[in-house]
């Protein structure tokens, strides 16, 4: 501004005055080490809804280090680990109602299972399996599947947004991706026609300081991802991602002004402790020394923590909800690993409402084998 002010020759006494100025609230409730840091929300002292939260991030860490051991001994595909960031997946998912509209990116397993999706579903997904796409409890028809895409399902979801507004409805449309996708087109064009029209849209960024191995200071030159919001007249909030209950406050508003056409961005600041997918070596990239200091923020131990110190959990609860969700994760793997093999058909099935003449000779010769 000093320059500025030399290059257009003003006195020395007089500034250029301010078009506008912005600020990027930061929300953080429990730090690394589960003390307070800002007055907590009422159902923070709801045991209950703790527990609630608790089960589903432990849930999606086992299941996810199972995954990975599938895949690993070669009974699924490639796939995307969420390690790190349950407490951003949970959330999302607690607090959004059944007819909301969820649009997620390849690492909401979490809340998916929140959701209704059934964990095999997700398996046959990263298994090849279109069927895995075609949610089967009728709850959760109306959200959108896996998008891996970047930043594709943005658009899905300003255009689902629209859509709700258009139908008078009062519904939240919430869409979910990584930091990576913050720099795509698509992501600017959906904020930008969310603000333009006061669509009911959250916008929630996955913050894990990795775009694949692009870190996040070489990606952009923004001082927030969160302040890219207001370029698109959006209300824009950081918040910590390991604080499952600064997550929790930050969504139920989120959420509550996305009924009333009042779009929101959120930047959720966590870290992606694993490989950015299987097929991926994060050890070529990225000091261990970072991922040290990442484990001691870990989300799934803040809160175990904090319910500790308040006594709402203990060992016994512990050893009892491991084996509830090992037995529940077994037997999803055992409905996936018997599900009747897809036809190899379904490549045109799921592309196709009818099949191109083109393709008429392929299709039968699938068939027959």
């Amino acid at each position: 501004m000093e320059n500025l002010n030399h290059n257009m020759n003003t006195n020395n006494n007089e500034e250029l005055k301010i078009a506008a100025s912005f600020d990027i609230p930061y929300v953080q409730h429990l730090n690394h080490e589960a003390k307070i840091e800002q007055t907590l929300p009422d159902f923070a002292h709801d045991k209950e809804f703790l527990h609630n939260l608790y089960r589903n991030m432990l849930l999606t860490r086992l299941f996810d280090k199972k995954a990975i051991s599938l895949q690993r001994t070669g009974k699924m595909g490639t796939y995307p680990s969420v390690l790190g960031q349950e407490a951003i997946c949970v959330a999302t998912g607690a607090l959004l109602e059944k007819e909301d509209i969820f649009l997620p990116y390849y690492r909401d397993i979490g809340t998916m299972f929140m959701r209704g999706v059934k964990m095999e579903e997700v398996l046959a997904y990263w298994g090849g399996d279109e069927r895995g796409s075609d949610f089967q409890n009728p709850d959760v028809k109306h959200d959108f599947p896996f998008c891996v895409p970047i930043a594709g399902q943005c658009l899905h979801a300003a255009g689902v947004a629209a859509a709700v507004k258009y139908k008078g409805e009062k519904k939240c449309v919430l869409v979910s991706l990584g930091d990576g996708a913050t720099s795509k087109g698509d992501f600017y064009e959906s904020i930008n026609v969310a603000g333009a029209w006061q669509l009911p849209l959250v916008t929630v960024i996955h913050n894990n300081q990795w775009a694949i191995s692009v870190p996040r200071k070489l990606q952009t030159s923004s001082y927030t991802l969160a302040q890219k919001g207001i370029a698109a007249g959006l209300e824009s909030i950081q918040v910590d991602g390991n604080d499952i209950i600064a997550l929790c406050a930050v969504l139920k508003y989120a959420i509550e002004q996305a009924r009333q056409q009042r779009p929101i961005l959120i930047e959720a600041i966590s870290y992606r402790m694993g490989d950015h997918t299987t097929a991926d070596d994060a050890s070529r990239y990225r000091p261990a020394s970072e991922l040290d200091s990442a484990k001691i923020k870990d989300p799934i131990s803040r809160l175990k923590n904090f319910m500790e110190q308040n006594s709402y959990w203990n060992e016994e609860l512990e050893t009892k909800l491991l084996n509830e969700i090992t037995n529940k994760i077994n037997q999803a793997v055992e409905t996936y690993l018997n599900m009747e093999k897809p036809k190899p058909t379904t490549m045109f099935d799921y592309l196709y409402k009818e099949l191109p003449e083109a393709y008429q000779d392929q299709y039968q010769e699938l068939e027959n084998l």
